[in-house]
């Protein structure tokens, strides 16, 4: 695999490393990506909506008028679904929308997210990422340098106060440690800013 540059919080080149073909380097497999993706977004949703049938809404205990004689369509309650303030029929009710997935297929998922940013040059590799000061301002001045522009992913492999305290008020920038990172994430960033060693972490786990 080709090398990449190593840069510090300058924007400086520092020197070169050679990432892991088997991580960094694997044709990407998009359907097991897209199931990945889906998987995760799923999980989000709290999945409690809900809505009352016939038998949960108030009133309709009477039946509206007698069968037959009176020159109307026969009714046995006002909750039925075509009344108004009736029961909804097929409406959501409170459920799970988790999926399953192998092992190695969230492996793969993740393998194939990395590598779209190697293939997209989307990728920023730094020496470490360790900042004097926790302000906003000064943490912008990084990005500006490291040419982070749009939605920024920055993966540590250790999270400490100056970083997170520095980053909180950036809508634009997801901080994750490098035992957290998660195909959505990856894939939902335009940048993806990683250290040497949370580089190191991922290969760890994933060769």
């Amino acid at each position: 695999m080709e090398k990449l540059s190593v840069l510090n919080i300058k924007g400086e080149k520092v020197k070169d490393i050679t990432l892991n073909e088997t991580v960094w380097g694997i044709t990407p497999n998009d359907a097991v990506l897209y199931d990945a993706i889906t998987l995760t977004r799923n999980a989000l949703r709290q999945g409690t909506a809900d809505t009352k049938t016939r038998s949960e809404v108030s009133g309709g205990g009477r039946k509206p008028w007698k069968q037959k004689g009176t020159g109307r369509a026969r009714q046995g309650s006002t909750r039925a679904p075509h009344w108004i303030k009736g029961g909804i029929v097929f409406g959501p009710h409170p459920r799970s929308y988790s999926k399953k997935m192998n092992r190695k297929e969230r492996r793969l998922a993740l393998k194939s997210a990395l590598s779209y940013k190697v293939l997209d040059k989307e990728l920023t590799i730094v020496d470490n990422f360790i900042v004097e000061t926790n302000k906003t301002k000064d943490m912008k001045n990084i990005l500006a340098n490291l040419k982070a522009e749009g939605k920024t992913l920055i993966v540590v492999e250790e999270l400490n106060d100056n970083v997170i305290l520095g980053t909180r008020n950036l809508s634009n920038v997801v901080l994750l440690e490098a035992s957290e990172i998660n195909t959505l994430d990856i894939v939902g960033s335009d940048k993806m800013i990683i250290t040497e060693a949370a580089v190191k972490a991922i290969e760890e786990v994933l060769v």
